[in-house]
């Protein structure tokens, strides 16, 4: 008996070691079998295949229709409005009064600077007219006493042959002498005074017209003022963003709307930042619009990045098309490269999760997907270049990465 119990147990140990070896070995095995990481349902996932293929170096982008050419109105003037002669989106031609600008402090200026200046004109006019008066007097003395140094010199001539021949006196030859030289005299004392007199009125006068002809630039800087009370169109087009009402007040420097060029477009196009090394002046394109093709080119690239974009403008190489509208939307494709060929993946969400870095790749059972480390190169808006980290046939999750976090599996569910 007592040898018989320790083979029961020894047997019973056995069975349970042995129990217990196919009990992880099942689990083993149910762990490989059940998916796990993130669960995700299949039905929110696009799930592609990495194909060789051609790629092609296009990009499209959403354009925005522009007017090529735009004249802005600002105000130059503050005031209050008074009358409003058109409407916002009317046609307008060159110089048609748009509106009048109320602003009395402005015509009491110019009233000032017109008076001022008349004053100034009378004081010119009192300066020459006197400073001609004088002269005319001083002339008049000139001529006189010229005349009356003449009538000296002959008669001391006179005197001095009288002299000579005995007929007259020394004294009376001496004082013809004296009288000739005190007329000499006299005109040279004239003749001094009028140099004078010239000298300090002459510099007057210049100053004085001077000084006028800074009234009249006063005057008319003045009067530009007030004539931009009257507001007209600088040039024609379509009058935008115009709204004017009567009896509002505007201050100086105010936008009040612009005039646009209604046959002439541009296109203005915000495009991802991925792009900004690609994107060059000179680059051409096309935009499809009602079944007819119009041919675009990159006239503008502004480098300034703004919520992830850049700004481009593009012309229209020769016809655009018709009754385009500012604001109105266009797809423009833009053509990058020249095709070439390379292992592709689908363009998607995905790219701007993971920036291009990395993927999740779903295994052969279509039940787990890992995340990988892939490096790619250029994209367009269907295509990405795969240059390492994939392989022809496969399989990867190309809808948004946002809702998987930072996991690096996920179990995906039928």
């Amino acid at each position: 008996m007592d040898t018989i119990v320790p083979r029961k147990r020894g047997k019973a140990i056995l069975l349970c070691a042995l129990a217990a070896v196919l009990l992880l070995a099942g689990g083993a095995w149910l762990w490989h079998q059940v998916p796990r990481g993130l669960r995700v349902e299949r039905a929110e996932l696009a799930i592609a295949s990495v194909q060789q293929g051609v790629f092609r170096d296009e990009l499209v982008v959403r354009a925005n229709a522009a007017p090529l050419d735009s004249v802005i109105l600002d105000s130059v003037e503050s005031g209050r409005i008074e009358e409003v002669f058109v409407r916002d989106g009317e046609l307008v031609k060159k110089g048609q009064l748009l509106f009048r600008i109320a602003n009395p402090q402005r015509n009491l200026e110019l009233l000032a600077r017109q008076a001022e200046q008349a004053q100034q004109l009378y004081n010119l006019a009192n300066l020459r007219l006197a400073q001609e008066s004088d002269r005319s007097a001083r002339q008049r003395r000139l001529d006189e006493l010229a005349f009356n140094l003449e009538q000296a010199r002959k008669r001391h001539a006179r005197n001095e042959r009288l002299a000579a021949q005995g007929f007259i006196s020394a004294v009376a030859l001496e004082e013809s002498r004296d009288a000739f030289d005190k007329e000499a005299r006299a005109i040279g004392l004239e003749q001094r005074s009028a140099a004078a007199d010239s000298r300090v009125r002459t510099p007057a006068l210049t100053q004085l017209e001077k000084a006028i002809g800074g009234l009249d630039t006063g005057l008319q800087l003045v009067q530009a003022t007030v004539d931009a009370l009257v507001v007209r169109a600088p040039g024609a087009g379509r009058l935008t963003d115009f709204r004017m009402q009567v009896g509002e007040s505007i201050a100086t420097g105010r936008n009040v709307g612009r005039i646009d060029d209604p046959s002439r477009f541009k296109l203005a196009a915000r495009i991802d930042e991925f792009y900004l090394n690609r994107v060059a002046v000179g680059r051409t394109g096309a935009v499809d619009y009602e079944g007819r093709r119009y041919p675009v080119r990159i006239s503008g690239v502004y480098p300034q990045i703004k919520e992830g974009r850049f700004l481009a403008e593009l012309l229209f190489a020769d016809a655009q098309p018709p009754a385009l509208r500012p604001g109105q939307s266009l797809d423009a494709q833009l053509t990058l490269g020249d095709p070439a060929r390379a292992l592709l993946l689908p363009g998607g969400a995905w790219t701007g999760d993971s920036g291009g870095a990395w993927v999740y790749v779903v295994d052969a059972s279509g039940r787990t997907a890992r995340r990988r480390e892939v490096r790619t190169g250029r994209r367009s808006n269907a295509q990405v270049e795969v240059l390492a980290g994939l392989e022809a046939g496969e399989r990867v999750i190309v809808s948004s990465y946002a809702a998987f976090g930072q996991s690096t599996a996920l179990s995906i569910s039928k």
